[in-house]
């Protein structure tokens, strides 16, 4: 199995591929990389990838009836508008961003209005480009396709995930427990370049995601939530132990 993790960002600088290798009960990182375009994603997939991409897939629905009513200057159907807190939180937040407060503690990033919109508009095109190309894309995560939150991930597993995004000392702590932890992991000569950036780390970790994903290892939605989740995306948080992912 070839699990592909990706740091999409708004511009191809700051995104970051990583590819895992696994077979055997052991796990290899056999490509890390920044500075990603999107012919270089798809061309990665080949026939048998399974990829995790750390960006929103979709938008909450009542954002998309908002904005859509409001472009029509007609009256929205979401009863009285107040600007206020209580009623901007529908707007601001997914399904899956509600189910990923209530595992972890925190609210995601918004998708409606907070910077990672941008993102999230070249992840819109890549996955047109991916299903041009003949891969297999649902938002809900029934395919080979899976949205993941590293952070998320790694403070499921138990990890310390305090300031890894900003500081590469800290980064360096947490790829060393990381691979105390697992012994199977082979970095090889990929740990220098996963401690100098943050992208590459997040992309790293979002590969490891995508094995969980793959194996079905995940939340999944509700029965009542999979038709909203298939609009909007929904988040593949892992179950189960870190330790147990080199298991088929």
């Amino acid at each position: 199995m070839r699990t592909i993790g990706v740091d999409l960002a708004a511009g191809v600088p700051g995104t970051a591929l990583a590819e895992i290798v696994w077979s055997g009960g052991g796990a290899r990182l056999a490509r890390l990389e920044v500075g990603v375009d999107d012919a270089t994603i798809v061309a990665s997939l080949g026939d048998d990838g399974w990829l995790g991409l750390d960006c929103p897939l979709g938008w909450p629905d009542a954002f998309v009836d908002f904005v859509r009513a409001h472009h029509a200057a007609a009256e929205p159907e979401l009863g009285p508008v107040d600007g206020g807190a209580d009623w901007r939180r529908g707007l601001v937040y997914r399904r899956t961003d509600v189910v990923v407060r209530e595992r972890i503690g925190r609210w995601p990033l918004s998708v409606s209005t907070d910077r990672l919109g941008v993102t999230a508009l070249r992840g819109a095109g890549l996955l047109r480009r991916l299903a041009v190309g003949g891969f297999p894309v649902d938002r809900a995560g029934e395919g080979r396709l899976f949205e993941v939150y590293p952070g998320g991930a790694l403070r499921i597993w138990g990890f310390d995930t305090a300031k890894y995004r900003v500081d590469a000392t800290r980064r360096a702590v947490l790829l060393a427990a990381l691979q105390r932890r697992a012994p199977w992991f082979d970095v090889g000569a990929f740990a220098a370049v996963a401690v100098a950036s943050a992208d590459a780390f997040d992309a790293m970790i979002a590969a490891l995601a995508t094995r969980a994903a793959a194996l079905g290892r995940v939340s999944r939605p509700a029965a009542e939530d999979l038709e909203i989740a298939r609009r909007e995306g929904w988040v593949a948080l892992p179950e189960g132990e870190f330790e147990d992912l080199a298991r088929p």
